[in-house]
């Protein structure tokens, strides 16, 4: 899965897998959101979008089927090239 920690005050990381079209959000709040049937040139705009957090506004909250990961621990297999940490999730970047 690409994935990578991003500079927002809204987000913390994105994973996208593009076999699956599937986009995981992991938000400042601790919560984490896997968006279904996002195309690749999606995932590129929010990742070169200025205002991470205007572009998920504008162009994927409400546009995609989600479902909020309950057991965010299981997204832990998802690392983030950068290694980060946050809540005991080593994939998360603060």
């Amino acid at each position: 899965m690409n994935s990578t920690a991003v500079e927002s005050t809204t987000l913390a990381a994105v994973a996208y897998d593009e076999a699956e079209e599937a986009l995981l959000l992991a938000f400042r709040s601790g919560e984490i959101y896997q968006y279904h049937g996002v195309p690749a040139a999606i995932h590129e705009g929010l990742l070169s979008a200025v205002s991470k957090g205007s572009y998920f506004n504008r162009i994927i909250r409400g546009h995609f089927p989600y479902r909020l990961l309950e057991n965010p621990e299981a997204a832990a297999s998802v690392p983030l090239r950068s290694g980060g940490t946050r809540q005991g999730q080593p994939w998360l970047e603060r």
